[in-house]
């Protein structure tokens, strides 16, 4: 019997993360592209069918041996129809139907959905959230976006866009956000919101040793040196990462007395803070969401960093095909 591939895609702003692995999810084959978002559409369905193409090319598999392909898409979309509605980071990206692009050149079946359920998919499978019926996954980048299991069961709601848990209003006239309102979760504990609450700060006339690395740049500040900062015993650093955890704490408290999960992972490149911002996080869970609902919940950072995506939009596609 022939061998069979399964092909995993997630989709960035920055990079198109790309990957072959076997039935047994090993990976054969894997490689990172630029997106060229701003060339539009059509240029980033262009690359990502060059992309498969070359990868199926080196490794010497031809179409026929493909069991399925799935892909993670940013952004609003309808899996059932394969149409991506609308990607805030993608210019013109207006219901662009990308399983129909795709299947004009491949014969093998295609499946999409978000990019934060692909990487729900990853942990859920094969990391952090092994073994677990009741998830909630949490990405913390330049906004926050989540995916959630309920009883086995990946929940989309109406519009396919459940768990949108980076828009819960934290502060009644906060920060305004792009959704359209404003003291949105997102905007206070992404990277982007730490970084706001930093510099916010400095404006206030605080002090901190980053001020010096970034020779008062105060737009070159990242989410990474505030971790740094806070390894040296900066007092600003220290104090802007408790306030990030602890408003995540509050938020995270209201989704888990909804929910009442297992596990909370905390994924995304803000993750890298670990205990830094969770263990505020959960002192702040345990002081605030109810009982019996957070004495069993684990708040977990995700196992499998930047390959959750490929891996789990493989296993996602692969679970499609058997519905």
């Amino acid at each position: 019997m022939m061998s069979k591939y399964i092909i995993g895609i997630d989709l960035g702003g920055t990079n198109i993360k790309s990957a072959i692995f076997n039935t047994e999810f090993q990976k054969i084959h894997e490689r990172s592209d630029p997106t060229e978002a701003a060339n539009g559409p059509d240029h980033v369905l262009n690359r990502m069918k060059d992309i498969v193409r070359e990868m199926m090319s080196v490794e010497g598999i031809n179409q026929s041996s493909i069991k399925c392909m799935g892909m993670g898409i940013p952004g609003l979309l309808n899996p059932d129809e394969g149409l991506s509605i609308f990607s805030p980071n993608f210019p013109e990206w207006d219901n662009i139907h990308v399983v129909n692009h795709m299947k004009s050149d491949f014969d093998f079946p295609v499946f999409i959905d978000n990019d934060v359920r692909v990487n729900l998919h990853g942990e859920w499978l094969f990391g952090a959230g092994l073994g677990y019926k009741n998830i909630v996954l949490i990405t913390l980048g330049t906004g926050l976006g989540s995916g959630i299991v309920n009883d086995g069961k990946v929940i989309y709601g109406t519009t396919s866009s459940a768990g949108e848990i980076g828009h819960m209003n934290m502060y009644r006239d906060g920060r305004p956000c792009r959704c359209g309102s404003s003291g949105c979760l997102g905007r206070y504990v992404s990277a982007v919101g730490m970084v706001r609450t930093f510099t916010d700060k400095l404006e206030e006339g605080r002090i901190s040793i980053i001020s010096q690395w970034v020779e008062d740049d105060r737009t070159a500040i990242t989410a990474h040196m505030i971790s740094e900062a806070y390894d040296q015993g900066d007092s600003l650093a220290i104090e802007v990462m408790h306030e990030t955890g602890k408003i995540l704490g509050f938020g995270l408290s209201n989704v888990i007395n909804i929910l009442n999960p297992e596990v909370v992972i905390v994924g995304g490149g803000m993750s890298a803070a670990g205990d830094r911002l969770l263990n505020s996080v959960r002192e702040t869970v345990g002081n605030h969401a109810l009982k019996l609902s957070s004495q069993v919940c684990k708040i977990e950072q995700a196992r499998l960093g930047g390959h959750a995506g490929m891996i789990g939009a493989a296993a996602y596609a692969n679970s499609k095909l058997h519905l």
